[in-house]
């Protein structure tokens, strides 16, 4: 198994966490020469939060641990295409590299609405790449929201 597949199986064990919490199952990890800094999952039900998005918990643990609001070096691995929002914190935390799973045709600012991460006015190059294990995280996705309509 490769590193990227390693830490995508990570950042989905927290999107599984997300599932069983009752939340929209999206789950993330940073990491920092090769290793996990950070994992989190959405929240924003349980915390009454909007912002509380995967890739926003898991940026402000990282910044936490590593005593910095700069990012520097680091690779976000998300299951789902990050929203403008967290496409402006990804940047402005200075994030290296986004791997992301599954498209998000509604929402992601990434490749599928915006391009965001590629605008010309923006400060800080993200580089990113998806499709890493996209059938799973698709699939916890379908299922979270097929029982919400049962």
């Amino acid at each position: 198994m490769s590193k990227d597949t390693f830490f995508m199986q990570k950042a989905l064990d927290q999107a599984n966490k997300a599932f069983d919490a009752g939340e929209v199952p999206i789950g993330a990890v940073i990491t920092l020469e090769g290793e996990i800094i950070a994992e989190a999952h959405n929240t924003p039900i349980s915390s009454n939060d909007p912002s509380c998005h995967a890739e926003v918990n898991v940026i402000r643990r990282a910044a936490k641990i590593l005593n910095n609001y700069r990012l520097a070096n680091t690779s976000l691995y998300v299951t789902l295409e990050p929203c403008m929002m967290c496409c402006g914190l990804l940047i402005h935390s200075r994030v290296e590299n986004l791997i992301f799973a599954a498209p998000d045709p509604k929402s992601g600012a990434v490749i599928s609405n915006g391009k965001l991460l590629n605008s010309d006015f923006v400060n800080h190059e993200v580089k990113f790449s998806h499709g890493l294990l996209e059938a799973d995280a698709s699939e916890i996705l379908k299922r979270f929201f097929k029982e919400k309509r049962l």
